[in-house]
Order: structure tokens, then sequence, then C-alpha cells
């Protein structure tokens, strides 16, 4: 079974990705003052989430990712839900974004663009405990026990329809290796790997990101390997350093560039979607093949990266 991603990158040079879900929501009015973030809503408001999947897609993305990263049953069954209940918000979080790919196909023709794919958020346990943990690494839970808490929700996202995975933000080596596991032993799927960053070298936990580049280049499955909601100035020198060991697809979604105060609980600095479109040019020629944005994106720029990605990428009709 061929790489989703690489018709994508044959065709046009590159694959854009959407841009923050939880911050969109939020900037929309959703209340996401709660452990499950932006998985709430799958129950509380999922025509909400649908519709920023929607949005994502006219801006030019060609994949969106489901509202599943902090979706755990464990997670769900804290809040009251049962395990059944629990097992179906999970498979929702893809069935919006797919809901939402399909209604945006059916509005064509796009003549210019391929059918845009949907992937999977495999959160890390990070998000779960929901402490800040994802941006550390320094967790409580050794590679076997990691494995073991990602095995549930892996058989229900890899079986939810979904293009393929999304193993992001990253911030520990073993929690890779053990979804690199679980990926080979899941037949025909495929997944993307990408990391929070500590340095223009190094992942959260201090492993080299050429060590896990390296690494998951020769593991069955393995679509991209990358970076995500870490800072725009960090990206040149990491995608250099995942290039220099492996010819790979790079994938890169950075955070908007703003900073989030902790103690003012609010994020600081601004954003231009027109600069970030820029910035996501330099990527491109440094040999990022999927693109798009993290925390505090929106459509805006992600429309951005697309009106760049796509001037020059396909013949005039």
């Amino acid at each position: 079974m061929m790489n989703p991603i690489t018709p994508f990158i044959e065709r046009q040079g590159a694959l854009v990705l959407d841009g923050g879900l939880a911050t969109e929501l939020e900037r929309r009015g959703a209340d996401l003052s709660d452990a499950l973030w932006s998985a709430r809503l799958l129950a509380d408001d999922p025509a909400l989430i649908r519709q920023v999947h929607l949005d994502y897609f006219w801006a030019g993305a060609d994949c969106c990712t489901s509202a599943s990263y902090q979706a755990t049953v464990p997670g769900f069954m804290a809040r009251g839900l049962s395990d059944e209940d629990a097992r179906a918000l999970i498979r929702r979080s893809v069935t919006l974004a797919a809901e939402a790919r399909d209604a945006f196909w059916a509005a064509g023709p796009h003549r210019r663009r391929l059918r845009p794919l949907v992937a999977a958020s495999v959160g890390p346990y990070g998000a779960y405990l929901a402490d800040g943990s994802e941006y550390i690494g320094d967790y409580d839970l050794n590679e076997a026990g990691l494995l073991e808490f990602h095995r549930e929700r892996w058989a229900l996202l890899a079986s939810s329809g979904a293009d393929l995975l999304a193993c992001e933000t990253i911030p520990s080596f073993a929690e890779a290796r053990a979804q690199a596991d679980l990926l080979a032993q899941t037949a025909g799927a495929w997944a993307w790997f990408s990391f929070t960053c500590r340095d223009g070298a190094h992942i959260s936990d201090g492993t080299p990101i050429a060590e896990c580049a390296t690494y998951l280049a020769g593991r069955p499955g393995v679509a991209a390997v990358g970076v995500n909601c870490t800072p725009p100035r960090l990206i040149p020198d990491l995608i250099r350093a995942i290039s220099a060991v492996t010819d790979m697809p790079v994938v890169v979604y950075p955070n908007s560039g703003e900073s989030y105060d902790p103690v003012a609980r609010r994020w600081r600095g601004e954003s231009v979607p027109a600069e970030f479109g820029t910035f996501s040019r330099e990527w491109r020629k440094l040999g990022a093949a999927l693109i798009g944005g993290c925390c505090r994106t929106t459509p805006a720029h992600i429309r951005q990266i697309s009106d760049r990605f796509r001037r020059n990428a396909w013949p005039t009709e």
C-alpha cells in the first residue's frame, strides 16, 4: 500500500496541513477549560468541530487532523461516560473530519486539488495527564507502559477509516518507539511522527532529533517524521537535522510564534498570517514536505501557506 502523502508531494511538491484546532475552537467561543480540552466538544458541540475542519479544507488544507488529541477512554470515563460511549466519541472524532472533507469535496469541482486526507490524532501520554508534560517528556511510565497506554485508543483510531495516524506532540523518544511498535503491528497503516523540541537539535526529553529520525526511517508504515507545537524560529535547524540523516518526508507544523504565559494564562506577542506563509516557503525550500500550523494558527495562516505552494505547482488549465 502506497504512502498516502506521496501523490500530494509528487503532484504539487508538498502537502498542506491544517492549523490549530483547539485554539481556533476557543477563538469561536468554545470553553475548553477542562482536562479534556478540545475533546470535550466531541460530546458537547460536534457541529463546531466539523465546521472548523471544513473551514480548514476551504482554506487549502490537504489534510485535517481529528479532535482526538486529548481523547482517551480513561479520560472520558473519569467524566462519567461509559466505556462504550467513550469509544464512540473517539471514533466520532474521525467521522467529523471525514464528514467535513466529504462535504468540501462534494461542493466541487476542485480541478486544482487532490481529494484531501483525514489524519487521526494520537496525542501523547502527557496530553492525557493534562499537566504540560508533553513539552518535557519526563513520564512516570516506561516504554512498555507507554505502549499499553496507547494500545486501546490506537486500535480504535486505526480502524476508524482515517487515511493515516498523526502521532504528534511527542516529547519522548521512548513514546515514539512505543507508537512505532504499535504501527508495525497494524497491517496497512501509515502514520507521521512529530516531536516537540527544546532547541534546534533536540526533542523535549533531550534526545537528538536526528537519532529519532534515524530510528523511525527504518520502521514500517512511517509516512513522515518531524516537528510540531514548537516555535517557528527553531524549525529551519530542525529540518536540517532531520534531512541530514534521512530522505523520508519531513513534517513541520509549528505554533504561531506567540508565547504562552502560564501565570497570566494568556498568549503574548502576535502572529501575522502572511509572515507565517513566508516562513513556510523557507521551510519547504529546506526540505519540508508536509507543512501546516499548530497552536494559535488559523485558517488565515493555512491559506497563506496554500497560496504560496499552489501558485506555481499546477499547470494552467
